[in-house]
């Protein structure tokens, strides 16, 4: 019970920032007294801090009351993306605000395995350099990740398979490694962001070079059983029809994602290899060119929502409607993909109820990737260390001697790989 009570303050505070202990009552339901008995226990031990009565969350009327933050330097936490041609690192400290931030330009598509591997832990290393006591690392990736979240199994962005970035910097730093789909940590974000539009169910597409998915079912995100799940851009449009980046034909994306937009708008094969990479002036000429004259560019987008729509159809017929969250490049272009989604979209046994499916666009999907690792690493402390009542001084001091401890011994930092 003890735990369990400590675990729902914590949450409660993460959730409201700055909660006075009469708005943590309200929340969790716990007595003001074990509150009060929880709170001077999570600050004497480093968890959390007073925030004093001046500051956001404090009440406002009557007695002054003091709010409760948690306490920044308690932890941190390292946040990975891996993406066409980057990989990104981002430290986090323990209120959820970004410390530093590096990226870092990698050829994903010709560096070797090894190599690939070892970028990642060179990565965890410079950007934890003046903060060696991280305490987790979550690695969100462009593909398709094991349902463990150890492993990328698949990804357009390289030829390597089966990659274990869980275990290698697991080994490399001594500390808890989650593998994520970067469109499932999409989801994981706007909960947090937005818990009233996006609630136990919703779904958030990632409109790109590529199309993805998150999907929130009963308040839980939506993994398979051995993978990440959630492949909406690889569910069949068009048997046999247009090539895919996945190698198979008439998928979502090959005919949504910017690769298969550009190819249609320049009278391209619809067999043809996809483009690695379209630049995003390119695709704002297009919708220009599109919004401006009747020809291929519109025809283009036109399919596109067209096949959005009927994916997005076949889905509510499986999960009813729910919010749609369209995150992404191509969010620039929805004005026109719009009309030919809802057309398909009130078409389907889902979308019977079209006209009050409610969507909302995102321009840039990296901040809410970061932000959905982040949260996905520290509700993991919260929920592993913190909550069952590990002091945080002493979780920080393991955490530090495990990292210092493999970085100076150089063979032990070696990326393991699979056959």
């Amino acid at each position: 019970m003890r735990k369990r009570n400590r675990a729902l303050v914590i949450d409660a505070v993460r959730r409201a920032g700055q909660p006075s202990r009469t708005e943590i009552a309200g929340m969790t339901g716990l007595s003001h007294s074990t509150i009060s008995a929880i709170a001077a226990v999570l600050i004497e031990e480093g968890t959390m801090r007073e925030a004093g009565t001046g500051e956001p969350g404090a009440a406002r009327r009557g007695r002054p009351q003091v709010a409760i933050a948690l306490n920044s330097k308690a932890a941190s936490v390292v946040c990975l993306y891996l993406s066409f041609n980057n990989l990104s690192a981002a430290l986090v400290d323990y209120c959820g605000q970004v410390i530093d931030t590096r990226t870092t330009r990698i050829s994903t598509l010709t560096v070797d395995r090894d190599a690939l591997v070892q970028a990642a832990i060179t990565a965890v290393r410079e950007i934890a350099r003046d903060h060696p006591a991280f305490m987790r690392i979550v690695f969100a990736v462009q593909g398709i990740t094991d349902s463990a979240g150890r492993e990328l199994q698949w990804s357009p962005i390289t030829p390597h398979r089966n990659l274990p970035l869980g275990p290698a910097l697991e080994k490399a730093f001594g500390v808890p490694v989650t593998v994520q789909n970067d469109c499932n940590m999409i989801a994981v974000a706007l909960r947090w962001l937005n818990p009233e539009r996006y609630g136990d169910n919703f779904v958030a597409i990632l409109l790109s070079q590529g199309i993805g998915m998150g999907l929130m079912v009963d308040g839980r995100l939506f993994t398979g059983t051995r993978s990440s799940g959630g492949e909406f851009g690889h569910m069949v449009y068009r048997p046999g029809g247009a090539l895919c980046r996945c190698g198979n034909r008439g998928c979502i994306e090959a005919y949504a994602g910017n690769y298969a937009i550009w190819r249609r708008a320049h009278g391209r094969s619809a067999q043809e290899r996809p483009v690695d990479d379209i630049e995003a002036e390119e695709m704002r000429k297009l919708a220009e060119q599109a919004r401006r004259e009747e020809g291929l560019a519109r025809q283009a987008f036109r399919e596109a929502g067209e096949a959005l729509g009927f994916g997005i159809g076949n889905l509510f017929a499986l999960i009813d409607p729910a919010p749609v969250a369209i995150v992404g490049q191509g969010t620039a272009a929805f004005d026109i993909l719009e009309p030919e989604l809802r057309r398909a979209l009130s078409e389907t046994a889902g979308g019977r109820q079209a006209g009050e499916v409610t969507f909302e666009t995102q321009p840039n999907a990296r901040p809410f990737i970061q932000h959905g690792s982040a949260m996905t690493a520290l509700t993991a402390l919260d929920r592993d260390i913190f909550g069952p009542g590990l002091p945080a001084s002493t979780a920080a001091r393991n955490a530090s001697r495990s990292a210092a401890g493999k970085s100076a011994r150089p063979k032990q930092a070696e990326p393991e790989t699979s056959s």
